[in-house]
């Protein structure tokens, strides 16, 4: 715990401190840092730049709100209940994450690997997924509310009790992607592929 002042910035880069829970780093350059397991749980990194940061199997239920993860390592990261509104996730790794209950409204995530990503509860509206590979993730009663999937491979996705309104999923793949009790009112479905599709 502490604040932008009085922590050492080069030390925690250096991956010599990982206990950094409820500690003030909103607009850190911790871009490159080696962070790997370390407990981020309610920091704020508003606006901070985690940029090419290996963060794999960190724990970030905490704000990050406008923070830049481009090309971050978040292998296995736990962002549960998190708030990365407006984050930049572009070129991240991501497999095996939990986004559950998290807020990334606005959030831009295009052309990431997402594959099984666990995004039960989340609200993503208006975050940008274009192009992403999201086959397999569990989007059940999330919000994507106006939030962009073109082109994105959603193949055996899971969106139980989720609410689509107004999303785009123009050209995207829902091969055999499950769509029970789903709110689709005004979605985008435009060139979409609904073999298989579950849209009961």
């Amino acid at each position: 715990m502490g604040n932008l002042e009085t922590l050492d910035l080069a030390a925690i880069r250096k991956g010599k401190v990982k206990n950094l829970r409820l500690s003030n780093l909103a607009g850190a350059d911790l871009a490159g840092a080696e962070l790997a397991e370390a407990d981020l749980s309610e920091a704020n990194l508003t606006g901070a730049s985690l940029a090419g940061a290996n963060l794999q199997g960190a724990i970030l239920r905490a704000n990050l709100k406008g923070a830049d993860l481009t090309g971050a390592n978040l292998m296995g990261a736990d962002f549960r209940n998190g708030d990365l509104r407006g984050a930049i996730l572009l070129e991240a790794q991501v497999s095996q994450i939990s986004f559950a209950g998290a807020f990334l409204g606005g959030a831009i995530l295009s052309h990431v690997d997402l594959t099984g990503a666990d995004f039960r509860g989340a609200d993503l509206r208006g975050a940008t997924l274009v192009g992403a590979m999201i086959n397999k993730a569990d989007f059940s009663g999330a919000n994507l509310s106006g939030a962009d999937l073109s082109g994105a491979d959603l193949e055996e996705a899971i969106f139980l009790g989720a609410v689509c309104r107004g999303t785009n999923l123009t050209r995207a793949n829902l091969l055999c992607a499950q769509f029970e009790q789903t709110l689709l009112e005004g979605a985008i479905l435009d060139n979409t592929c609904l073999e298989g599709t579950s849209l009961g």
